[in-house]
């Protein structure tokens, strides 16, 4: 029998997020039968819930600065999303249809902002390629090799020359990024690291003069803990802190390193020490601070919820004002990440993404243990690491 006649090589991808159908795709454009299960009724939820708020695809950026958003995940990801980098991406999401902007930050939405029209857009293309799609199939492990799912008509085992993992992390679980995927690996001597929350909100213990403020933005601070810096915007909420300046430098709070607030970070302390000298007569300090450094209502509610009694001298007031700690609660939990750091070490796997204890199986997006900050780049990576693992597992399942 020629290879012209040979029956086409079976690849299953179970997990149908950014990571998961992006595997498909590669696997299905290399000539594989291609089936995607996901244990959720409905695919993509994660990728629609994010652009619920604007789809940010990627980050438009110089391309080391890209990768240094990836920390100590870098090394090991650097050929990856070289191959697959924020221009590709983009010219992927247009090759779907979709026209692109791009914000100030450099972050890149689709003009409509929501992610369905893309979504669909993919669907289609991957029906066109011959993918099948099974839903409400919940992978519990491999039995004779194969993977088996609880399924609406029972237990079934469905055999594959090659498989991808793609079932995200453990936040979020309502949208199907539940973890429950670590057992059967650490039953297969896969080495994982601990589950934790990744660009997550802080918890605070509100004192009561405080919920006058839910909901307000604290908008053009820095935020500093540890080596990890931002500028950005937090907003106060009933829970505590959220928003991108926050998530960007949580993972500092999650090594143990303090949280500090710059409230006014386009002034020298020197300019503040200047403004503050000037008498205060009867003004309360609320006001004072309003009118003479334009500090407004829910940046002086966190410095007093924070710092109260308020030194009087300029000095001291302005340190305060350019390094404000925090008294905070912890991270909020995991569940309530927008991502998730930990899961399958990249040292398991080979560099095709192959785990060594499971030849024929690779792994891809948040099952990973690497994480980024918000801003596109984790979507980003999801892409790269669905794209590069269905080219691998391809390439796996067609060799001689």
């Amino acid at each position: 029998m020629t290879s012209e006649n040979l029956p086409a090589r079976r690849g299953v991808v179970i997990g149908a997020g950014p990571a998961g159908l992006m595997a498909a795709e590669m696997m299905a454009a290399a000539g594989l039968a291609v089936t995607v299960c996901d244990h959720k009724p409905s695919v993509g939820r994660k990728l629609l819930m994010a652009g619920k708020s604007g789809l940010n695809i990627t980050k438009a950026e110089e391309h080391a600065k890209f990768l240094n958003a990836f920390s100590t995940a870098k090394e090991p990801l650097e050929p990856i999303l070289n191959s697959f980098d924020a221009t590709a991406v983009q010219e992927w999401a247009k090759g779907l249809g979709q026209t692109l902007f791009t914000g100030s930050t450099g972050r890149v939405f689709p003009t409509v902002m929501k992610a369905s029209p893309l979504l669909r857009a993919w669907l289609a293309r991957l029906a066109d390629a011959g993918v099948a799609v099974n839903t409400r199939w919940r992978w519990t492990g491999w039995e004779d090799g194969a993977p088996v799912f609880d399924t609406p008509d029972g237990m079934k085992g469905l055999p594959a020359d090659v498989t991808v993992l793609a079932m995200g992390g453990a936040s979020w679980s309502r949208l199907g990024s539940t973890g429950a995927w670590a057992l059967p690996l650490r039953d297969a001597c896969v080495d994982i690291a601990p589950f934790a929350p990744a660009n997550a909100g802080i918890a605070m213990n509100w004192s009561a003069h405080m919920e006058a403020h839910f909901g307000a933005a604290l908008k053009g601070i820095g935020l500093k803990s540890g080596t990890y810096r931002s500028r950005g915007e937090a907003v106060i909420s009933a829970r505590g802190l959220e928003g991108g300046g926050i998530y960007t430098v949580s993972r500092g709070l999650r090594e143990g390193h303090p949280l500090m607030l710059d409230l006014l970070p386009d002034q020298s302390r020197e300019a503040l020490v200047e403004k503050l000298a000037k008498p205060r007569g009867k003004m309360s300090v609320a006001n004072y601070l309003r009118k003479t450094l334009k500090l407004d209502v829910a940046k002086i509610a966190l410095l007093q919820e924070m710092a109260r009694p308020l030194p009087a001298n300029a000095t001291d007031l302005a340190r305060l004002l350019k390094a404000l700690p925090v008294k905070h609660a912890g991270l909020r939990p995991l569940d309530e990440a927008i991502s998730t750091a930990g899961g399958v070490k990249l040292d398991a796997l080979d560099d095709g993404l192959m785990l060594h204890a499971r030849p024929g199986v690779f792994v891809a997006g948040e099952m990973l243990d690497w994480e980024a900050p918000t801003g596109g780049y984790l979507i980003s990576a999801c892409l790269a690491t669905g794209r590069w693992a269905g080219q691998h597992a391809a390439a796996w399942a067609q060799r001689d």
